[in-house]
């Protein structure tokens, strides 16, 4: 591997927390952008979470980024954008990993951190080095299958930025084909203070949560303060059951059941408690289980048989047999309860079988058995061979009903718990040692306190390669999934079939229904039930994986790997890696088990020392510029921005290693008219007076130098930089200067594919322009430039189903419904919500707008004393070619010899500059390679000129 990579385990999640702490509360790291957008369409939630940060300081600075992470979720994408560079983590087997964390280990290198930080969590750490005055954007996608419980699905998002942000948004959208019944939204980010930043809209089938707090709501908030927002957006939902035989969806050659049939009688249940009350449960544990039960037993239906048995090196039974919940009993057992003292060792064995005894020695006919053990460690009397033991209660439950395992704190071997529930049709649960635990364990019973059916198959004509299909026991406000492969292509309708006991009656849940019916995905989303039987699949085999021996086991664990790498999965069988410039360190992290320690990092060796190279010079608002008094030691990667007396230069170094090399980068030609010898004063040209610069290898000899050219009228003045390590230049570009734009026109920045620069052109003031049109959808927006100043828009239209207009000015907004007018000023707070998928949300300077699938933010800048609009598109749909001057999104280039770059056949001059994007509320400037409008778009202005907007 080469000393550039750097390898990431992380982890899934669907509660999410991003950290870039900053080093002073100046925020000279500045989270200047903080986006959490997630999706969740039918049940299966897609996350992405874009961090952007800035170092403000004139040198290296580490940056951290922190994510808590859902144990449920797959992360799929991670990604780190640096120096117009993007380095993509690519889904490792995770013994490939495994010898890159021995290499970075071995070279004194620190590692990534993953670690659990509570009851749903896992904490994923790493850091990155970012250089002087320079930028890192953090990208992370995970995916999740959100479970039905206790008759809601729950969307849980932590917002922990550790400072205030300028661009902070959190955009959740739901939608459920067969209707949403109902959505609460809670949390410590529904406080008071952040009612206006909260937006919530709702029709039938979607729901959109917006939460874009302002700076001063970020520290004015239930749980936040100087460091910024703290704390939990939590939507809970439920959808519409329209049929009993449950809903199906199908894409792409894939499908999915969803079953939670609700009109059925509840089914009496025979439950056995079995209580740990030894020595290790001393103090508060013992007395929150005796809590835990008294509630559990108030619970109990009339028609339910309890039984309680307790146990330590001795095994003692309340009752020999099962009991009814009458109120005489539950009486008697809520005695017994409270008389349950600590003391002695763990026979666990010994207990769990008296509890197959009691229940196969009582049986009912027409109700459902389950058995609940409740332990906080190890088997320490009787049976202590934990093989022995699983085999034993695996033989004795013979698979006739669900063994439910509760591990109290970390103290008990939960892998064991684990394996020994999920042999016999159960879960394990662990209980945290925590003032609620006595509402943990209630919780539990209440997810299974209601069976509804018992021994549940699910069967389908036409499909292969399922999902799990048998189910010994569905509970109320649980939901059966099912996903699988139609393997039948001709089929014209799809055929399901369950069968399950109610009572002591055999049920039969029956539907045909036409492909056509279920086919009716979006195409932007017809891979997700894909996606989402790969992971359901993985999940299920991982669980599978764990009750099995020899041949089963390797085959099961091979499948779960071959998935996780076909669809990107970061599971426990992979490891995500991601390659970084070679003077970056090397970090691995791996997921550990559940209760399990994170393995410790080595000690990083400390960064040698940065050695400042001269004075900061400070000219009105451009960057900070440093002198170079020659030669002077910098470290390696150090971007240096040196300005003489006459010009600017900028040097910088990227990225092998390889031998010694000397590295010439020539100034570009001065501005017309500056000219510019060393100490005839500085140049007076507008803007920022830096170059870069031509980057060439020149001949490889020792030691390795950065060698800067002042300026082309004196060819045999220069700087030499001595760095400690020997970098190479990878291509050879000559890049010239080009200022600021001109007074009359406006520069508008255009997304390159790859990690490359952005393109961008300049385009005259007063012009009307068609920006983005789509046809099919009949959306359009057109914009009129500013006529001085060039900044941006003083008017921008936005007309959608020729019915819905709206018309932004620098003072107003104007909305037409086609019936009625509505007008609003800047600073006003709104939500608005209309049918045709259109609603409105106003916050300050910035409008968020939805119109359909495309989704746009208007942000009202103020520049020069100058206010001007700028537009922002968030969302649009895919798979179509839009029209409009910011239709052209992601160009492919090649980057030339010479200063060229060429698309498709055609190759172009091109200049590095820089261009201030407006469609960040912090309107950072970014570099970007100048070419003409016609080059990038391919035709020329007066195509996208309109005479009215």
């Amino acid at each position: 591997m080469d000393r550039g990579a750097l390898s990431l385990a992380v982890f899934g999640l669907l509660l999410i927390c991003v950290s870039a702490a900053p080093t002073t509360k100046e925020q000279n790291i500045d989270i200047y952008s903080f986006y959490i957008n997630s999706t969740v369409t039918s049940r299966y939630a897609v996350t992405v979470i874009t961090s952007r940060v800035a170092n403000r300081l004139n040198e290296s600075k580490e940056v951290h980024f922190q994510v808590q992470i859902p144990k449920n979720a797959f992360i799929s994408r991670f990604r780190m954008t640096m120096e117009g560079k993007t380095y993509d983590g690519v889904v490792k087997e995770k013994e490939q990993a495994q010898q890159q964390y021995s290499q970075a280990v071995s070279r004194g290198e620190s590692a990534g951190i993953v670690s659990s930080v509570g009851r749903t969590l896992e904490e994923f750490k790493t850091s990155v080095t970012v250089g002087a005055f320079s930028k890192v954007t953090f990208e992370l996608t995970y995916e999740e299958l959100l479970i039905r419980r206790l008759g809601q699905y729950q969307l849980l998002i932590n917002a922990q930025p550790m400072q205030t942000v300028a661009d902070f948004k959190i955009d959740v959208c739901i939608r459920e084909t067969p209707g949403i019944s109902f959505v609460d939204v809670k949390g410590g980010l529904k406080s008071k203070e952040l009612t206006n930043a909260l937006t919530i809209i709702r029709s039938d089938e979607e729901v959109w949560v917006k939460l874009y707090p302002t700076r001063e709501q970020q520290i004015k908030c239930d749980g936040c303060g100087e460091n910024g927002l703290k704390g939990d957006l939590i939507i809970n939902y439920d959808v519409v059951r329209q049929k009993p035989s449950g809903e199906i969806q199908a894409s792409n050659g894939y499908f999915v059941h969803y079953f939670s049939p609700t009109d059925i009688p509840r089914i009496s249940k025979n439950v056995i408690f079995i209580i740990d009350k030894s020595g290790s449960m001393y103090g508060r544990k013992i007395k929150q289980t005796r809590l835990a039960m008294l509630r559990i037993l108030e619970d109990l239906s009339k028609d339910d048989h309890f039984g309680l048995i307790t146990f330590d090196n001795s095994v003692d039974v309340w009752k020999p047999e099962l009991l009814q919940a009458s109120e005489r009993n539950l009486q008697l057992a809520k005695d017994f309860v409270r008389k349950i003292t600590d003391r002695g060792s763990t026979d666990i064995n010994a207990a769990v079988l008296k509890g197959v005894q009691m229940i196969k020695r009582h049986p009912r006919k027409g109700s459902a058995s389950i058995l609940i053990l409740l332990t906080d460690g190890d088997p320490t009397s009787g049976e202590t061979n934990i093989e022995r033991i699983q085999t034993n209660v695996k033989k004795a439950i013979g698979g006739k009903f669900p063994l439910y395992c509760l591990g109290f704190g970390f103290d008990v071997n939960f892998e064991f718990l684990q394996k020994m529930a999920l042999e016999n049709s159960g879960r394990a649960v662990r209980i945290y040692e925590d003032s609620d635990a006595d509402l943990q364990l209630k919780g539990f019973y209440e997810e299974v306190a209601t069976p509804l059916l018992t021994d549940v198959q699910l069967n389908y004509t036409g499909a292969g390669n399922l999902t799990q299909t048998t189910f010994s026991h569905y509970y109320n406000g649980s939901e059966i999934v099912v996903a699988g492969q139609i393997t039948d292509n001709s089929l014209e309708s799809f055929q399901t079939t369950v069968i399950a006991i109610s009572e002591s009656k055999i049920v039969k849940y029956e539907d045909i229904v036409s492909m056509k019916d279920v086919l009716g995905v979006p195409p932007q989303q017809e891979k997700f039930i894909q996606r989402l039987w790969a992971y359901l699949t993985v999940k299920q085999l991982l669980e599978k994986e764990m009750t099995l021996e020899g041949e089963q086991k390797e085959k099961a664990k091979k499948e779960v790997l071959r998935l996780s790498l076909q669809y990107e999965f970061v599971t426990p069988l992979t490891s995500m890696v991601v390659t970084k410039p070679e003077e970056e360190k090397t970090q691995v992290a791996h997921k550990p088990k559940e209760g399990e320690q994170p393995h410790l990092p080595v000690p990083q060796r400390p960064a040698p020392p940065s050695i400042p190279i001269a004075s900061t010079y400070d000219y009105d608002d451009l960057d900070h510029y440093v002198s170079i008094l020659p030669p002077r030691i910098v470290q390696k990667g150090t971007r240096v921005i040196g300005s003489g007396s006459g010009l600017s230069y900028f040097a910088k170094s990227i990225v092998q290693e390889i031998p010694p090399a000397v590295v010439r980068v020539q100034a570009a030609p001065t501005y017309p008219g500056t000219g510019g010898a060393l100490g005839s004063g500085p140049a007076q040209a507008p803007g920022r007076a830096v170059t870069v610069l031509t980057e060439s290898i020149v001949q490889e000899i020792p030691p390795a130098v950065v060698r800067v050219q002042a300026a082309p009228t004196y060819p045999d003045v220069f700087h030499d930089l001595v760095l400690e390590e020997h970098p190479t230049i990878i291509s050879s570009v000559t890049v010239a200067h080009v200022p600021f734009p001109p007074e009359n026109s406006v520069r508008i920045l255009v997304p390159a594919k790859g990690p490359v620069d952005p393109l961008c052109y300049d385009v005259p003031l007063s012009s009307k322009l068609q920006l983005l049109k789509d046809p099919s959808s009949e959306f359009i927006m057109n914009g009129e430039l500013t006529s001085h100043a060039g900044h941006g828009f003083k008017k921008l239209a936005l007309h959608y189903k020729s019915k819905y207009d709206l018309n932004i000015s620098q003072t107003e907004i104007n909305y037409s419904d086609g019936s009625n007018l509505t007008r609003f000023t800047w600073g006003q707070q709104l939500n608005k919500s209309e049918t045709d998928g259109v609603s409105l949300s106003l916050r300050e300077d910035a409008l968020d707008i939805t119109m359909g699938t495309v989704r746009v933010a208007v942000l009202l800048h103020q520049k020069d004393g100058e206010r001007f609009l700028w537009p922002a598109v968030h969302q649009q749909p895919k798979d179509i070619t839009w029209q409009g001057i910011l239709g052209k999104t992601n160009v492919e280039y090649e980057l030339l010899h010479n200063s060229k770059i060429k698309i498709k056949d055609q190759e172009t001059q091109a200049v590095l500059t820089t261009a201030t994007d407006y469609s960040l509320p912090s309107a950072d400037g970014e570099d970007c390679l100048f070419v003409t409008m016609q080059f990038v778009l391919q035709r020329d202005l007066s195509d996208f000129t309109v005479s009215q907007i």
